[in-house]
């Protein structure tokens, strides 16, 4: 993502674990490490997906040190597409390994936001966990967990009105019984085409939000 991107392997169930490391700027304070999940392997998803960097570089602007990943299968971590489990298996490798302690960001796009939602139930009640951000959230082809009810005011759900992948009415249906709120971009599709900056914006409002209440 740029000159000080560093490549990484981690060590996860099936084997290596591909990972690019964005730091924040020197100087910053860091806030501590976000970790990005990419979407559906399946279907093309890789680390290097634009929504998946549009986060990374959000969280970096804010303070974040921004980690994503390839999981199972993808580009040079080892293994096969597992459906989410041995997925979600990558994901708290990554995070024991890359954040064993400290502050933690949880994030993910798509297939990734659901891998995300399930760290995010394992993770809530043994981490400091700052930042929630789920974009996309493949709630259509996957029973995604709840977030818990402590962690909404950290949380920030994003989806596009228009979305023809995850229809938003699929979103809201998981949102719902959570009375969990749901930021909707008019005319915005799956891959927010031609609305990436609008998407970086809104992160780094809540990012910034969530560090003024902390």
């Amino acid at each position: 993502m740029n000159s000080r991107t560093e490549k990484l392997t981690f060590e996860g169930g099936a084997g290596a674990i591909e990972a690019l490391r964005d730091p924040p700027a020197e100087g910053t304070e860091p806030q501590g490490i976000a970790v990005i999940a990419h979407p559906h392997p399946l279907f093309g998803g890789t680390m290097d997906n634009k929504v998946v960097q549009t986060l990374a570089r959000a969280f970096v602007a804010n303070g974040w040190t921004a980690l994503r990943f390839n999981f199972r299968g993808v580009g040079g971590s080892a293994g096969v597409h597992d459906e989410g489990r041995g997925e979600l298996d990558d994901y708290m490798a990554l995070v024991g390994q890359a954040a064993p302690e400290g502050p933690v960001a949880i994030a993910g796009f798509s297939f990734g936001a659901f891998v995300a939602a399930g760290a995010l139930a394992r993770l809530w009640d043994a981490r400091d966990v700052r930042q929630v951000v789920l974009v996309g959230t493949a709630a259509a082809r996957f029973q995604v967990p709840a977030v818990p009810p402590e962690a909404h005011e950290r949380t920030l759900v994003v989806h596009g009105e228009h979305d023809d992948t995850v229809p938003l009415s699929a979103a809201m249906d998981w949102a719902r019984p959570q009375i969990l709120p749901v930021t909707v971009v008019p005319g915005g599709g799956h891959f927010f085409h031609g609305q990436l900056p609008l998407l970086k914006n809104l992160v780094s409002r809540h990012l910034r939000a969530g560090e003024r209440h902390r």
